[in-house]
């Protein structure tokens, strides 16, 4: 089974913000696959089954806040028996321009509060990333920015890096290997 995990803030006032585009990304996967959320409060997140011609996935919002998102990846590893390799997780990414998507089979936390506690937690860099950019602001603090929502143009950037992502997270579904899926869905 494979895990999919976007990464957010849970709460009304985080929703559309740039630090959750994790969760955008999830939703809108969900979404496609007509698949619900539920609270596993167990697990400190929200998760959904999806099953892609026999192939089967966890989707997994960890409910924890950013700053703590590996407490419930690491309960969902534990206690659903999930190799590091078929773990993947999907973030913003301030170092890329919005809208930019790129996978990465392993690295480090890059400044990413929840890549860190992720790595902190499972022990480990190597598990597979998709990374979306969301741009830096030259003048307005970090914490501030990631907080903000997008701007209409930059909502349409969003929108398609969410449509790629989701293509990305199919084929990571059922099975294609992570270099070929790289090579077709990172940005050039």
């Amino acid at each position: 089974m494979k895990l999919i995990v976007g990464l957010g803030n849970p709460g009304k006032s985080y929703e559309q913000t740039r630090h959750n585009v994790g969760f955008m990304t999830l939703d809108s996967f969900a979404n496609q696959e007509n698949v619900e959320f539920r609270l596993e409060p167990k697990l400190k997140g929200m998760l959904a089954s999806v099953s892609i011609d026999g192939h089967k996935a966890l989707l997994l919002k960890p409910m924890t806040f950013m700053n703590l998102s590996g407490e419930s990846v690491k309960a969902v590893v534990q206690y659903y028996k999930i190799s590091l390799e078929d773990i993947l997780i999907i973030s913003d990414d301030l170092d890329s321009h919005t809208g930019r998507v790129r996978l990465r089979a392993s690295g480090s936390a890059g400044g990413h509060n929840g890549h860190k506690n992720i790595i902190l937690h499972l022990g480990t860099e190597e598990y597979k990333r998709v990374k979306i950019g969301i741009d830096r602001s030259p003048v307005i603090p970090v914490i501030d920015w990631v907080l903000q929502k997008f701007s209409k143009e930059e909502q349409i950037q969003i929108d398609e890096a969410i449509s790629t992502a989701s293509k990305a997270i199919k084929e990571f579904i059922l099975g294609v290997p992570f270099n070929k899926t790289s090579s077709l869905y990172s940005s050039k």
